[in-house]
């Protein structure tokens, strides 16, 4: 079991390769039935694709693409750290 001070291994993943590959660029993509949905376009590791109604809820669904591609819970969401940079087509770690 996780004691009240362990993390997920994923967020040393998800530092460790925001530091060495910088921040991850998304291209976004309206479809026909109005949705968008978002593809990473230099993630080494493979490919981060999420879907979202709306694009007020695109940001948060991208960020939580993201987490789950490094396995680390929702719930440790604000310890994560992943922005928005500069535009809504690149995502950081803070």
């Amino acid at each position: 079991m996780l004691g009240k001070t362990a993390a997920p291994p994923g967020l040393v993943g998800l530092n460790h390769y925001f530091r060495i590959y910088g921040p991850i660029h998304f291209r976004s993509e309206k479809q026909e039935d109005g949705s968008i949905v978002a593809f990473s376009e230099d993630f080494k590791y493979g490919s981060i694709i999420t879907h979202a109604d709306q694009h007020e809820e695109l940001d948060e669904k991208v960020k939580d693409a993201i987490l789950t591609a490094f396995e680390v819970p929702s719930s440790y969401a604000s310890e994560a750290g992943v922005y928005r940079v500069v535009d809504e087509k690149e995502y950081a770690f803070a």
